[in-house]
């Protein structure tokens, strides 16, 4: 019971500063079929120390990503097989980058950005949101940013995007256009 009373309070203190504390993408939306570029903000280090590596996974249907490189930092990429078969402009892709890694030194008192962009397979579905898992390396620390549930509440949030319906241009309908 006590738990769940320290986690609601936690929940209101945290909303000021849960944006802060998270890593975060700068964009939370995007259309299936089209390029992102995915900026992921990271505020702090892990408690207090600074962090030397950023590792974000690249969910299935999310393809030819790309990373930024950064001054001072290492680049590492991990390749492999995807789940399923992806297209992409109309060709198949069995395999591409599945993780990305940024290695360097950022000080905790120090706000960065880690910039990658990647493809949005079509075959994501409007509505559904794409979750990139990252773990930030503190030196011996380690700040988990993998949970995909979705949960507002949950202790170390996955980063995720949320997917929109592609825009057709030049469609007379009239649909979808805000004026």
């Amino acid at each position: 019971m006590k738990f769940t009373l320290a986690a609601g309070l936690m929940a209101l203190l945290g909303l000021a500063t849960a944006a802060q504390a998270h890593v975060t993408l700068e964009t939370t939306q995007a259309a299936a079929g089209s390029y992102y570029k995915a900026v992921l903000r990271v505020g702090h280090g892990c408690d207090g120390a600074d962090t030397t590596r950023l590792r974000v996974r690249i969910p299935d249907g999310v393809l030819a990503a790309k990373p930024q490189p950064k001054a001072g930092w290492t680049l590492d990429l991990t390749q492999g097989k995807y789940e399923q078969p992806q297209t992409l402009h109309g060709a198949p892709v069995e395999s591409g980058v599945r993780e990305i890694s940024w290695s360097g030194g950022l000080p905790d008192a120090y706000y960065d950005e880690f910039v990658f962009r990647a493809y949005l397979s079509d075959a994501l579905k409007p509505g559904q949101t794409v979750y990139f898992p990252v773990v930030q390396e503190c030196g011996q620390s380690v700040s988990r940013w993998i949970d995909t549930s979705g949960d507002p509440d949950a202790k170390g949030p996955a980063p995720g995007v949320k997917i929109v319906a592609p825009a057709h241009e030049g469609e007379g309908g009239g649909h979808g256009h805000h004026h």
